[in-house]
């Protein structure tokens, strides 16, 4: 079970100032959560077999194959500012 205590503790270490009755209330719906799970644990799980995800997928990633990569003028062709060879964007400070 999770007290107000436990709340501040964590509050305490995540530097975030909790006061009495916002832990009062944080230690409620925490040991909501952790009742749920106690209901899932009681689920008989017996036969059913481990799963990772749903839907089974499998790697989706393309071969890396290297290839000849754009010309300058090909990259900058569909840019609408371009300065000396290069991609001319806003002056950040």
């Amino acid at each position: 079970m999770i007290t107000k205590e436990d709340v501040e503790h964590v509050g305490w270490l995540a530097r975030i100032e909790i006061d009495e009755k916002d832990a009062d209330e944080y230690a409620s719906q925490l040991n909501d959560v952790l009742n749920h799970f106690e209901q899932l644990d009681e689920v008989d799980t017996e036969n059913v077999p481990p799963t990772y995800h749903v839907i089974d997928l499998v790697n989706v990633f393309r071969e890396d194959v290297a290839r000849e990569s754009l010309t300058q003028d090909k990259a900058l062709e569909n840019t609408s500012s371009s300065k000396e060879g290069y991609f001319k964007s806003y002056r950040i400070i």
